[in-house]
């Protein structure tokens, strides 16, 4: 008897399964979108989809007069900066920390406390704190990720590390290998692929603190731009903004996934997403 854990549907069936609930959500937006309009034509809430291929075509492809620039590319071209900064510290850090905790016992019981405590603070909690000391410039933005992130990953990583069978610790030692030797050929190759899941699924958070941080302060962004819009109930915007930044979540994740499996092929199973 053919089990379902054991179905396992080929590229085509994939792709098909993917976008169904895609599928599914967009026909019940424009059922619920031309229902409300035809009950009231200036509804704002569930703009319908010629109102907001509209206003996308003008904040894409016409010029701000004040800016002087276009509002989509500018927008995105800040919020990705930061994003990109924040995530480069965040993934750098996170190889150092995760490879010396997770290897050297000293450093375990020096860090791993202060990094277990910061991981609880609840970022956004310290944005004002990170407001006041280093102002409402670019600085308060990128470091917002990077305390948000770095902590998970940095544990992620470590215990990742520190579960590196024991023998083959002591097979490099026997071998003659040095800690840096052990760090370096026995730890880091295993901990790479390890580290990219890692900012895969740092991703979201991610994404989170930078558009808080573009909302409470900031002339320019993604997140900037969906609060500065919200006062005018301008749907119409919000919701391609949001579709956005969503396609650029998704197809980062995909790259960082792609990347993975290309460099790293022996650490994906079968089940790999």
């Amino acid at each position: 008897m053919r089990r379902l854990l054991n179905v396992r549907p080929d590229g085509g069936a994939r792709l098909l399964l993917g976008l169904a609930p895609l599928i599914a959500i967009v026909l019940i937006y424009l059922l619920a979108s031309t229902a409300r309009h035809a009950a009231n034509p200036s509804d704002k809430l569930l703009p319908t989809l010629a109102a907001m291929a509209e206003q996308m075509r003008i904040m894409a492809f016409q010029v701000d007069p004040q800016t002087g620039a276009i509002p989509l590319w500018q927008d995105t071209a800040a919020s990705l900066r930061r994003l990109g900064l924040g995530l480069s510290i965040a993934t750098a850090t996170t190889l150092i920390l995760g490879l010396l905790i997770g290897l050297l016992p000293l450093v375990r019981a020096t860090l791993g406390p202060l990094i277990s405590a910061i991981a609880v603070i609840p970022p956004i909690a310290v944005l004002p704190i990170l407001f006041i000391t280093f102002g409402l410039g670019e600085t308060a933005k990128v470091v917002l990720i990077v305390v948000g992130v770095t902590p998970f990953m940095v544990r992620d990583l470590a215990s990742h590390i520190g579960a590196i069978p024991e023998e083959q610790i002591v097979k490099a030692q026997t071998l003659g290998a040095s800690t840096w030797q052990i760090a370096l050929r026995v730890a880091l190759p295993q901990a790479m692929p390890r580290l990219l899941e890692c900012l895969r699924l740092s991703l979201g958070p991610a994404w989170v603190f930078l558009i808080s941080a573009e909302a409470i302060a900031s002339d320019v962004g993604l997140g900037y731009r969906i609060f500065l819009v919200r006062r005018y109930l301008a749907m119409d915007i919000i919701l391609p903004y949001v579709a956005w930044t969503a396609l650029l979540a998704v197809s980062f994740d995909m790259l960082l996934l792609t990347l993975s499996r290309r460099a790293y092929p022996w650490a994906h199973g079968r089940r790999a997403p």
